[in-house]
């Protein structure tokens, strides 16, 4: 392979192939994908080599809890998606990931602020967990960098972000907001798995970690769990001790999935994120809806930080509903659905649609500033690679099935 710096869509396709991966010493030619190489036990060559050691890094044979060349793979491949990151490691799902990565960071006595549009598992992470390991945690808004600043402490350690927003698809100003922790010597950690690596460089962007759940976007199927955590050294290298410590590790079956699903991740991203704003258009000419939470809309609440700061976008946004339908109503449109399914994950190839009301998660504001909230109820929709004529005539025979106002 070449050490020629590719274009995403490039590296996306040749990174995490490195011949002594996909060939046999000795023999000409190989293979295209790394095989799957399952093995709990690696092997010394004799008592010396033993007594040397191995270093703690990927592409040493040490024993199978610190992975082997499939799971090295991976992780090779999303490091050099992730500009600016000196490693990956590898998690049994995302949730692992964020767990992992902040126990690396935080210690007891210390505090987090987490962003209070967070996913909800992080949330609880954050604000139940943590406290049996005497660490604090308190939401703050991230529309304002200027708060952010006041919500500082002399405990605070790191920040947990999220753009956009889950559920509400707030697009926040990462950079300002990494500047303002930075200028306090504080972690900036981002859970970038709406837009992967290919759509938002968060590393280059100011963060210091960038986490993902690799069972949305890069395993593509919905028939894998995994999570990342890369960063720059030695940060990384903090985040891998503490993997090691709790025996984090992933098989590597799960691991080639993964590795099956990134080749095609930046085809699938533009394919579902084209079919979005298709729907997202014509949702936003319907009278049952009141607001279209899309940040790569034109007008949506984000779009402009969105188009500064984002090379891509996918397939997830949410909905609200008009005033005067209840849940009962929603569940109507919902379960009059053909070609969604409902489930809790997204960034499959099949769409997917689940109700939302964000108050009893969202601390701080309910729904982005600016937005005709309607009746507080919310869909979240997940835009798989079906045609978008044909899923458009799902939600409209969903949004007929709530019946009038």
């Amino acid at each position: 392979m070449s050490d020629k710096v590719h274009k995403p869509a490039t590296r996306v396709v040749e990174a995490g192939r490195k011949k002594a991966w996909t060939s046999v010493p000795g023999n000409k030619g190989g293979v295209v994908s790394p095989p799957v190489w399952r093995a709990s036990t690696h092997l010394y060559e004799d008592c010396e080599d033993l007594a040397a050691g191995r270093p703690n890094e990927d592409g040493h044979f040490y024993y199978g809890r610190r992975g082997g060349p499939t799971q090295w793979a991976l992780a090779d491949a999303l490091t050099a998606l992730e500009t600016g990151a000196d490693g990956t490691e590898l998690f049994p799902s995302g949730v692992a990931a964020i767990a992992c990565t902040l126990m690396a960071v935080l210690r007891p006595g210390d505090e987090l602020l987490v962003t209070d549009n967070a996913y909800e598992p992080t949330r609880s992470i954050a604000l139940s967990m943590l406290r049996q390991f005497g660490i604090t945690a308190k939401p703050f808004d991230p529309l304002e960098p200027d708060g952010l600043a006041s919500a500082i402490t002399d405990t605070t350690r790191a920040v947990m972000l999220e753009s956009p927003g889950s559920l509400t698809m707030e697009v926040c100003d990462i950079p300002a907001l990494c500047d303002v922790a930075r200028e306090r010597g504080i972690l900036s950690i981002i859970d970038n798995t709406w837009a992967t690596a290919l759509g938002f460089a968060a590393l280059q962007h100011g963060c210091d970690i960038s986490v993902m759940s690799l069972t949305k976007h890069v395993g593509g199927h919905s028939d894998v769990m995994m999570g990342s955590a890369s960063a720059a050294k030695p940060v990384i290298n903090r985040i891998r001790r503490q993997a090691q410590f709790m025996g984090q590790v992933v098989s590597p079956d799960d691991a080639a999935l993964a590795l099956r699903g990134l080749r095609s991740m930046q085809v699938r991203l533009e394919r579902s994120t084209k079919t979005a704003l298709e729907l997202a258009t014509w949702l936003e000419t319907r009278a049952e809806v009141s607001a279209v939470l899309c940040p790569m809309l034109p007008g949506a609440p984000g779009h402009d930080l969105w188009r500064r700061d984002f090379k891509g976008g996918c397939g997830l946004f949410s909905i609200v509903l008009a005033d005067g339908f209840d849940s009962a109503a929603r569940a109507r449109m919902i379960d009059a659905l053909d070609l969604f399914g409902i489930g809790f994950s997204w960034g499959g190839f099949e769409s997917l649609a689940i109700p939302f009301d964000p108050a009893p998660v969202h601390t701080l504001r309910p729904w982005p500033p600016g937005i005709d909230t309607g009746s507080g109820l919310g869909v979240r929709l997940s835009i798989g690679l079906e045609d978008a004529e044909d899923l458009i005539g799902d939600l409209a025979q969903g949004l007929d099935a709530m019946g009038a106002k």
